[in-house]
């Protein structure tokens, strides 16, 4: 960790060394939550947990600023897990390795956990730095943000005192946001037959790796490529004509995060392999071609394995693959009110198959609860025809903009004044919490800040060293801009 503490600001480094030591995974963050118990504990600050696990840590007002509205700055305990398909890291049990790349931070082989935990740093720092002038404050840290904010959706009412909410998980300095995206999770799960693989075919493995990968939400706009349906659509198009048997189909690991890699386990005719491996060049080429810009080391790759177990029915091969070929991906609709922002979207995250039926897990992401409600029923009638189960859940709203928040035009003439230009407001396309803070708390104001960081779910995620400093500069000066009650 010696590299972080060369950085500025300090504390705010060291206390993300710290965070980055402690293995904090979505469900697995309870090591953190009593370091950070006990560490507010030891600062002489007062601490609680709701029932879900929420921390709640309250400090005084610097001396003269106690009739300033009481400010909550707010963010989550987890982080997503992702690694390098060559990196050995057990995300339960290993730290993550935070590195200085020149003027980013990054991690080696993993995701870093700089979403949430640069923004997790800031208001432990501020509660730690004396010369930070703030008036009430708390600091709320949400449990198992990443897979369902299930932290956010436990939060009770009357537990805050704070008027001002302050959201740390935005990526972008020099932007403040307003707003973001609902979503649901939905599942389609097909019952699958399956019947021995003939003599005389062969076992292979068809890989579609080396893509980036990213954040479902705030990277969805980008182009990346989708693992699980660039192989689909392989399949699609050869497997008949090929008369290849399928034996498993496995893609992605979150379904927040765009699958990276995808493998499709096949029983193939000896005299077709030679066919199959030339195919899949091409398929290979076509994708340079397409997605080569962004995705410069994609890879299609035809590996033997041992026979193992029997392979699908030629209905349940069909079904499930055009199932998964037809599902829509990606942006559907763009925002008419806020230009340049995505207004629908849908990311087909998680594919896994047992023996008896195969799973395909999707999030749904809209600023309208239509286009939500919209996606929803496309994926049940596409389900429908396919012969599978289908299931909607975890529905969370978006965080409607109020172009009238005081606190809003607070922290746009703070930013002016500090840095003599005027920020972006922006709603983003990513899921905030603060929709679902508005439930137990509706009159509360609230905004969300944040630093530089690129490549969030993804391994390739970094967080820009500079926009760390001008975040924080803005944060401590915004606090003290807060006006009386």
């Amino acid at each position: 960790m010696s590299e972080l503490s060369q950085l500025s600001p300090q504390p705010l480094w060291d206390i993300f060394a710290k965070i980055c030591s402690i293995p904090h995974p979505s469900y697995h963050e309870e090591e953190l939550a009593q370091y950070i118990l006990s560490w507010a504990a030891e600062q002489g600050f007062s601490t609680d947990r709701d029932e879900v696990g929420n921390i709640l840590i309250r400090k005084p007002a610097t001396p003269g600023l106690e009739n300033l509205k009481p400010v909550a700055l707010q963010a989550h305990l987890d982080m997503v897990p992702q690694k390098n398909n060559d990196t050995a890291h057990d995300f339960t049990k290993d730290p993550i390795q935070p590195w200085v790349d020149g003027e980013w931070v990054k991690a080696r082989g993993t995701t870093l956990g700089a979403d949430n935990g640069i923004g997790m740093a800031s208001a432990l720092a501020v509660l730690a730095d004396k010369t930070v002038q703030h008036g009430p404050l708390e600091v709320l840290l949400t449990m198992t943000e990443e897979t369902g904010m299930v932290g956010a959706f436990g939060l009770q009412p009357d537990w805050l005192q704070a008027d001002i909410l302050i959201n740390t998980d935005s990526e972008e300095e020099g932007e403040i946001y307003m707003g973001c995206a609902g979503g649901i999770d939905f599942t389609s799960t097909l019952p699958l037959s399956r019947e021995a693989v003939p003599a005389g075919f062969e076992h292979l493995q068809l890989i579609l790796k080396g893509l980036k990968g990213g954040h479902s939400g705030a990277d969805i706009h980008v182009g990346l490529g989708n693992a699980n349906k660039l192989l689909a659509r392989f399949l699609f198009a050869h497997a008949k004509a090929l008369d290849l048997r399928l034996v498993d189909f496995t893609g992605g690991t979150l379904r927040n995060a765009i699958p990276r890699e995808a493998i499709a386990t096949l029983a193939v005719p000896a005299a077709k392999v030679d066919e199959l491996k030339s195919l899949a060049l091409s398929y290979l080429e076509t994708l340079q071609n397409e997605l080569g810009l962004k995705e410069k080391n994609i890879n299609v790759v035809v590996e033997n394995v041992a026979a193992g177990q029997q392979a699908l029915t030629a209905k349940s091969r069909d079904a499930f693959i055009a199932l998964l070929n037809s599902m829509p991906n990606g942006v559907i609709r763009n925002s008419d009110v806020m230009k340049g922002v995505v207004e629908t979207s849908l990311n087909v995250g998680v594919v896994a198959m047992t023996q008896e039926e195969a799973k395909i897990n999707c999030l749904v992401r809209s600023l309208l609860d239509s286009g939500k409600d919209y996606l929803v029923e496309s994926l049940t009638a596409l389900g429908e025809l396919a012969g599978a189960k289908t299931v909607a859940k975890g529905s969370y709203p978006g965080w409607q903009p109020d172009a009238s928040s005081p606190v809003m035009a607070i922290v746009g003439e703070t930013y002016k004044k500090l840095f003599n230009k005027t920020p972006n407001i922006q709603v983003i396309h990513a899921g905030l919490e603060c929709g679902l803070f508005k439930k137990p708390y509706p009159q509360m104001d609230m905004v969300s800040i944040g630093p530089t960081i690129t490549g969030p779910h993804s391994p390739d995620e970094q967080v820009h060293i500079e926009s760390v400093g001008l975040y924080w500069k803005l944060l401590t000066a915004l606090l003290k801009a807060i006006p009386a009650k």
